[in-house]
C-alpha cells in the first residue's frame, strides 16, 4: 500500500528480479508489470529490477492526475527504494519519470525513458467511446504497434474489460487529459540526471520529433533508436532495448 495525495491506501503490485542497484519500471496507461518482464530478464545480473503497477484506472480524486501519480511513485522511493535509482518510464510512466527527475533529482542515479509523453503526443483517446467496442480497442492498442503480431489479445480483453466500467474509462480520460494539462517544455533544461532516450522509430503516439526536442532540451542526454519499432519498445525490441539499458549503466558505474 502507499498512501496517495488523497490520504486514502493505494494497493500496489510490485515484482522484482535480479540483484545489485535499483532501477525501477514504470509503466503507461495500459501498461503492466509483465510488459517489462523481457527487459528485465535481460538487466536482472547486474541490477535489481523493480516493477511497479499502479491501479491507475481505480484511482480516485487528486490521485487520479499526473501530479497524484507521481506523488506515489516518490512515495515507493521513499520508502521501499531508499537509495537513488535508475528509472525507467514508458508513455504516462515516462512522464511520471521526468516530473521526479524534475522536483526530486535526489532520488535518482539515472534516467531512462520510452515513448515518454510530456511534450508532444498524439492521444490514443480522441476518439474514446463511453462504452468502447472491443473492435475499437483492438484497433487503438494495435496503434501502439509497428507490427501488430505483439499485440497480446489478452491486453485487449483486459482492456475491454476495465473501460466497459464508466468510472474506469473517465478515470482514463482524466490521467490523459492531466498529462496532456502538464507540458513540460522548457522545465527540461533543468533536468540534471544522465538521461537515456530510447525510442521506436515507428512511434505514432509519441513521434520521433517528441525524441528529438526531449534530446535537444536534457543536457547531455542519450538517444538510442529502435527500427520496426513503436511506442512500446521494451515489448517490441526487448533485447536491443535491454542491451541500451546494460550499456546506459556501464557508463553511470564508469562515471562513479
Amino acid at each position: 500500500m502507499l498512501r496517495g495525495l488523497g490520504n486514502a491506501d493505494v494497493p500496489v503490485d510490485v515484482a522484482e528480479t535480479g540483484r545489485g542497484r535499483p532501477i525501477l519500471f514504470l509503466h503507461g496507461l495500459v501498461g503492466l508489470n509483465e510488459h517489462w518482464q523481457d527487459v528485465a530478464t535481460g538487466i536482472s545480473p547486474r541490477a535489481r529490477c523493480l516493477m511497479l503497477q499502479v491501479p491507475l484506472l481505480q484511482l480516485r480524486g487528486d490521485d487520479c492526475s499526473i501530479a497524484g501519480v507521481t506523488a506515489l511513485t516518490v512515495r515507493y522511493l521513499e520508502t521501499h527504494v531508499r537509495e537513488p535509482a535508475v528509472l525507467v518510464g514508458n508513455s504516462f510512466g515516462g512522464h511520471v519519470a521526468l516530473r521526479i527527475a524534475l522536483e526530486r533529482p535526489d532520488l535518482l542515479r539515472g534516467l531512462i525513458l520510452a515513448g515518454s509523453s510530456g511534450l508532444t503526443e498524439r492521444t490514443t483517446l480522441s476518439d474514446i467511446q463511453t462504452r468502447p467496442s472491443r473492435a475499437w480497442l483492438e484497433r487503438k492498442i494495435g496503434e501502439l504497434f509497428f507490427d501488430t503480431a505483439f499485440m497480446d489479445p489478452a491486453d485487449v480483453d483486459r482492456a475491454f474489460h476495465e473501460l466497459t466500467d464508466r468510472r474506469r474509462a473517465h478515470a482514463m480520460i482524466k490521467l490523459s487529459r492531466s498529462a496532456r494539462r502538464n507540458h513540460l517544455g522548457e522545465r527540461l533544461a533543468g533536468i540534471t540526471t544522465p538521461t537515456l532516450l530510447i525510442w521506436g522509430k515507428q512511434d505514432v503516439v509519441t513521434p520521433p520529433e517528441a525524441a528529438h526536442e526531449l534530446h535537444a532540451k536534457i543536457a547531455g542526454s542519450r538517444l538510442v533508436w529502435l527500427d520496426r519499432c513503436g511506442h512500446a519498445p521494451m515489448i517490441e525490441s526487448a533485447r536491443p532495448f535491454a542491451a541500451a539499458v546494460n550499456a546506459f549503466l556501464d557508463a553511470l558505474d564508469a562515471a562513479g
